[in-house]
Formats: C-alpha cells, structure tokens, sequence
C-alpha cells in the first residue's frame, strides 16, 4: 500500500486538534478589508471548530498524517 499524500491546499486552511476537531480560520479575510469593519476583521480573523459533521470528515481524509 501506498503512503497516502496531504492535500496541501486543506493542510493551510485547517488544523486538526489532539481531540479531532477540525479548526479553521473565517473566510473573507484575504484583500477588501478597507471597507469591513473592526468588529467584523477581529471575527474573521479568530479560529472556529467547524461545525459540519461531513466537512470534518472530508478534511480529515484529506489530512491522513495530522
């Protein structure tokens, strides 16, 4: 078998906890921040577990080694 590879565009968008919950940054965040506002650049900026059951699983297998 094999060694299975990282999908290395998954591996800088998430991260996955010593429990296994996936985490990820808001989107929006890229260019265009003149016109958010402070309130809304500090809530993309933070990290979330995401919540849907399917994407995590997905991301995982993306991510064998993590």
């Amino acid at each position: 078998m094999p060694k299975l590879k990282t999908k290395k565009s998954v591996a800088k968008r998430f991260k996955i906890t010593g429990t296994g919950k996936v985490m990820h940054y808001g989107s929006g965040g890229g260019h265009l921040l003149s016109k958010k506002g402070s309130k809304r650049k500090r809530r993309i900026k933070t990290t979330a577990v995401l919540k849907n059951k399917g994407d995590s699983k997905r991301v995982k297998k993306l991510l064998p080694y993590r």
